[in-house]
């Protein structure tokens, strides 16, 4: 498999519904194909403090899929490099030796699991599509 680096794009916060809740995360990370990538969701002891965490996957085209719920615990069929974690008010999920099929919008989602309502999104796309105009 040729060397191909993925570009991480996080948006910058995200606002829930319930009590104006805030997560935040960076702005932009860069990493190759197979070395690993750890994605976090801050926000304060109301919300991810709290716990009850669930990360989401969504591929191009395709609807929302649980990566990880209650923090840490993965479900059936999903592969052990997805990983989750949360001290105090950060939650993160890591991804082991990146892939290209890996290529996703990632979703943070806290409270009352409702990714409507409290979602943070995280885009991993191939570097190569970075110059294409936004909505294509």
């Amino acid at each position: 498999m040729a060397w191909a680096p993925l570009l991480l794009t996080l948006l910058a916060h995200c606002t829930g519904s319930w009590t104006q809740s805030v997560v935040t995360q960076p702005s932009e990370v860069s990493k190759p194909v197979n070395k690993s990538v750890t994605i976090s969701c801050t926000g304060s002891s109301s919300n991810v403090g709290v716990g009850g965490v669930s990360w989401y996957q969504q591929l191009p085209g395709s609807v929302p899929k649980v990566l990880i719920y209650g923090s840490s615990a993965r479900p059936a069929g999903v592969p052990s490099r997805f990983t989750g974690s949360r001290s105090g008010n950060v939650a993160s999920l890591s991804i082991s030796s990146l892939q290209a099929e890996d290529e996703a919008d990632y979703y943070c989602s806290v409270g009352d699991h409702s990714l409507k309502a409290h979602k943070c999104g995280t885009t991993v796309s191939k570097l190569t599509h970075c110059s294409r105009p936004v909505g294509k």
